[in-house]
């Protein structure tokens, strides 16, 4: 099968593109893959075509400004707004959420700071109460009932990632400290608009035509350069063991966190840690920027939070040892499916399914792939990590 790629790209880079098409061989039908390097954009590309059924349309070109739900690679962007607001001063690492929010003060929650939320250490990884299906999509019902809702042990004393509460609880932070409307406001404002970016958390009208249709891989992807199929399977295991437990909930309570994300209602919505829609674009100016300490996106001060690690234990949600510092991502440099670059420095976050977004200060690379066909994988996506590995052997040929 023969792919036209379109874009732009630099002539070194022509090997990645070419690894890039090759997916496309092995069950990739719409993505797009975009490099900062230095400062640069040294490529940005996109192949295959998407549907849209809400918009009627069915297997049209993938295009430059295509659209598509980055679901938890979304959490390194709210991260990076968190830290932003703490280098301000407006929010501080170890101060209890409840000092700027006092409603999170409820059940046993008074203690719980900023530091916990954002390396899932503050044992709020799903709701215990029953949420309605259609509860996600308002703000303030979903900040209420994170803020009533308990620890599912106690705070800092075991990891436990958070899928979906994360997003909200410091969504609301966010928005209370800057003094914005919503957290997309400040998103838009001080992220998305000085950087010229396609992203949004609750996408606008106008582009809502715009969007791939996410779905699953139509063959699936062999499991050879990964773990994650075997991941895939431990987490299915840890949900039906226990319904009640924290593993289950925190993927089905409601079940609408996994099967409303092509509705209008979930792309119109603000789900920070799960919701965001990007292209590839997107995703390598921000982590470009991060890795080029030329651009100031955080202050020195700051910056070494986003790559220093602040837990690494077998996660209580996912079953499977993780690396966090403050809301990213750290790599396992023996796991394919979990390495970040390979840099000490590397930082980023993936998605379910596929999409990842990543920094790696040592050779100051900013790397983003979205795709809408959605593989088993927990972590690093199979097609993620045959692109990082083409990469850094352009790096390394080239010397840098």
């Amino acid at each position: 099968m023969t792919i036209e790629v379109n874009g732009q790209w630099l002539p070194q880079w022509q090997p990645l593109v070419d690894a890039f098409a090759a997916n496309f061989a092995v069950g990739e039908e719409g993505a797009g893959l975009a490099l900062v390097h230095r400062g640069e954009l040294v490529m940005n590309v996109w192949a295959g075509q998407r549907s849209n059924k809400l918009a009627g349309l069915e297997r049209v070109d993938w295009s430059e400004d295509t659209l598509v739900n980055i679901f938890s690679a979304g959490k390194g962007l709210v991260a990076l707004c968190v830290l932003q607001l703490v280098a301000e001063g407006k929010l501080r690492l170890d101060e209890p959420v409840a000092s700027i929010w006092p409603e999170f003060a409820q059940a046993d929650k008074c203690a719980i700071t900023l530091r916990q939320l954002l390396c899932h250490r503050a044992g709020l990884s799903a709701f215990h109460q029953h949420i309605p299906n259609e509860q996600i999509f308002d703000w303030e019902l979903m900040t209420q009932a994170a803020a009533a809702e308990m620890p599912w042990w106690a705070p800092d004393t075991a990891q436990g990632y958070s899928p979906f509460m994360f997003g909200w609880i410091l969504g609301e932070l966010v928005k209370r400290a800057s003094g914005c409307a919503s957290f997309n406001e400040y998103f838009q404002t001080r992220l998305a608009q000085p950087l010229k970016i396609n992203c949004h958390f609750g996408v606008p009208d106008y582009l809502l035509d715009t969007i791939a249709d996410t779905g699953p891989l139509k063959r699936p992807l062999s499991v050879a350069a990964s773990s994650t199929g075997a991941d895939s399977i431990a987490l299915g295991k840890l949900m039906k063991a226990d319904p009640r437990g924290v593993t289950n909930r925190a993927f089905s309570n409601p079940i609408s966190l996994m099967t409303a994300t092509n509705s209008r209602e979930w792309r119109e919505a603000q789900i920070p840690a799960a919701g965001a829609h990007a292209d590839a674009r997107a995703l390598a100016t921000i982590y470009g920027a991060l890795a080029n300490p030329q651009q100031n996106l955080l202050a020195e001060t700051v910056l070494p939070l986003c790559w220093q690690e602040q837990t690494f234990e077998d996660d209580r949600t996912l079953g499977l040892p993780l690396r966090f510092s403050h809301g990213f991502m750290l790599s396992q440099h023996d796991r394919a499916d979990c390495r970040y670059g390979r840099g000490a420095r590397a930082f980023g976050h993936p998605g379910a399914g596929g999409c990842i977004g990543f920094a790696d200060p040592d050779v100051e690379l900013g790397f983003g792939y979205v795709t809408h066909r959605m593989g088993q994988g927990l972590l690093i996506d199979e097609r993620a990590v045959r692109l990082i590995d083409a990469a850094y052997q352009i790096l390394e040929q080239n010397n840098v």
